[in-house]
């Protein structure tokens, strides 16, 4: 099966180079001061500069204003938004329209009740990214390690592509696929040694086993 892969909460040049050397489609980007995974938007600018011809560059945004989103998009060679607090479908329309990027859209699930709500967003952006819902309180919407169950989504099917994310890591990704058949998957602090600091071992790993994860099949 074609997994295809993002690393996000890329910070370093050795980020971007084991990403990919990997074999990742995409390398995130996290615009975002209370994550450890934040990086100034100068030196997300020097990053992009890394990435070779296919790999997308995503820039991830809580909540963002278009002061925020007009300067990275200025400033940084971004292919795709990445939209990973509370915007409404308006607001992620608003933002596709003025920028003229793909965006990707995080929906947080933890129960039946909340894959509603992909249906509502499948409207309005190129992509959805399928994560667990933060834990009530939360300082950070997402990269906090924590999966939800696979099973509310085992078989479903969107309109837009759509991306896996939360709590993956390189043991358990290939399960996570061959649960969800998830075409594409995301993961942050699942190649990390600590927050915020990539791991290149645990990074060709988790590519490699999603790459090679097979989809459970219909019977």
């Amino acid at each position: 099966m074609d997994v295809r892969v993002k690393i996000c909460g890329l910070t370093k040049p050795q980020d971007v180079d084991a990403t990919a050397q990997a074999g990742a489609a995409y390398a995130g980007f996290v615009f975002f001061p209370k994550s450890p995974r934040h990086v100034a938007i100068d030196t997300a600018r020097d990053l992009a500069v890394l990435a070779p011809i296919g790999l997308a560059k995503v820039a991830l945004v809580v909540n963002a204003d278009d002061a925020l989103l007009d300067e990275i998009t200025g400033k940084v060679a971004i292919d795709i938004l990445q939209l990973h607090g509370s915007e409404s479908p308006q607001r992620v329309s608003e933002i596709r329209a003025r920028y003229g990027l793909p965006v990707m859209k995080a929906v947080g699930v933890a129960s039946a009740g909340d894959v509603q709500n992909l249906a509502t967003y499948e409207q309005v952006c190129d992509q959805i990214l399928v994560d667990a819902k933060a834990p009530k309180g939360a300082a950070l919407p997402g990269g906090n390690g924590l999966a939800f169950d696979w099973k509310l989504i085992a078989g479903r099917r969107w309109a837009r592509p759509w991306m896996l994310a939360g709590g993956l890591t390189p043991e358990n990704v290939a399960r996570a696929v061959e649960l969800t058949g998830a075409a594409q998957v995301d993961v942050s602090s699942g190649v990390e040694s600590a927050p915020g600091q990539k791991d290149v071992a645990k990074i060709a790993a988790f590519v490699s086993a999603a790459t090679s994860s097979q989809e459970i099949p219909k019977l």
